[in-house]
């Protein structure tokens, strides 16, 4: 198996010119783990750090940020490297997570990973490290960076993080190093293991941070009010009431309390759209729900990772959600920092707030943030789709 052959392979390490002072961030998860044991044992001087990004309170049993630290302190113990930790709660609060309420409140679905990269990771965190001496940073992020500075997705499909990272600028990536991303999960994990590491059976982490899957409703009740409203169908007929809209998103199966209705067949319900203007959450029959798909949509804040765009119109491959695969589309620019992206074939669930991001083969080539989706019927009304 190519993930187990992979962690008995001698480590070749480079030379003494080419060694570098890298600081690796460290979350106490074992991706991480391992990208310090791995630049270590290549010769570089590696020190690791801990970033808190969010001042909770450390006996949360969604976000156990003491234990995670202690867990990346042991990391550091093992691989007898400097261990130290930073404090990023002040710079989150202003640069990712005001902007995460305030699409929220716009009635789009944020996605405030992407926005903690270019932010906190690659931004705040480079630049400490950069001010402290070191020649670079590394994270457990699965994805590559090729010679001329491109950025690659990484080569275990199931993994690539590339999505995550399309914010980056060529400078970002130029100062960054991912060790992982030309290994399988597989590996890594028994590298880990290899290692000693109490970190190689931990599970992934899935979610945000400092809300926890579990708890989403009432941690942002705490920060913005509840606005109810209707819930109806796409003729107009309203079948329940919500507590507000940015609890759900388009394409929701679950939670939406309105099954088993003597007027309606058994087929479960979805969301199909949100009328921010009168507060009212528009659901449908099945899962292949017309209004469900989009042939085009708008991106703005449109990102090129290279720092120029390319020719119009581009034909690339499209992600609008991570682990998506490509899509074939067409980009064209309709101003400076927005883009219509048509595809091939119509795309469910196209969510507002969301990122798209573009892909030529292996070369992620940035993304925007989608502002609007055209349903199946209004492209065909707008000449969009032409089948």
């Amino acid at each position: 198996m190519q993930g187990l052959s992979i962690a008995s392979e001698p480590v070749v390490r480079i030379p003494q010119a080419a060694r570098k002072h890298i600081l690796v961030g460290l979350s106490g998860g074992v991706d991480s783990s391992v990208t310090a044991l791995l630049l270590k044992q290549q010769g570089h001087h590696v020190e690791g750090v801990f970033m808190k990004n969010w001042e909770n309170d450390d006996t949360d049993t969604f976000c156990p940020a003491a234990q995670e630290m202690a867990d990346a302190r042991g990391v550091c113990e093992q691989l007898d490297i400097p261990f130290t930790h930073v404090n990023f709660s002040e710079q989150y609060w202003e640069k990712v997570f005001a902007r995460f309420l305030s699409d929220l409140k716009r009635g789009l679905t944020p996605n405030p990973d992407i926005l903690c990269n270019r932010e906190i990771k690659f931004r705040a965190f480079l630049d400490y490290a950069l001010t402290r001496g070191f020649d670079a940073i590394a994270t457990g992020h699965y994805a590559r960076i090729d010679d001329g500075g491109r950025l690659l997705k990484g080569l275990d499909p199931g993994k690539d993080q590339s999505y995550f990272l399309h914010a980056l600028n060529h400078q970002q990536l130029s100062q960054s190093l991912f060790p992982l991303g030309s290994l399988e999960k597989t590996s890594v994990r028994a590298l880990a293991k290899q290692a000693g590491f109490g970190t190689h059976a931990k599970k992934d982490s899935t979610g945000i941070c400092f809300i926890g899957e579990k708890r989403f409703r009432q941690f942002l009740s705490e920060y913005l009010p509840n606005t109810p409203g209707p819930i109806e169908t796409p003729e107009g007929r309203q079948i329940g009431e919500h507590d507000g809209l940015m609890y759900y998103t388009l394409g929701q199966r679950q939670g939406l309390g309105i099954g088993g209705r003597k007027d309606a067949n058994d087929n479960p319900w979805y969301v199909l759209d949100k009328d921010q203007a009168r507060h009212a959450l528009i659901v449908g029959q099945g899962s292949n729900h017309p209004l469900l798909y989009s042939q085009s949509l708008l991106a703005d804040e449109v990102h090129w990772i290279s720092g120029h765009p390319p020719s119009f119109p581009l034909l690339a491959q499209a992600k609008t959600r991570y682990r998506q695969p490509d899509q074939a589309c067409i980009i064209q620019q309709t101003a400076s920092t927005t883009c219509e992206v048509t595809f091939k074939a119509p795309q469910r669930a196209v969510t507002p707030g969301q990122s798209v991001v573009f892909y030529q083969g292996e070369i992620c080539l940035g993304g925007g943030i989608i502002v609007k989706r055209n349903t199946y019927e209004q492209s065909r009304t707008h000449g969009y789709f032409a089948g």
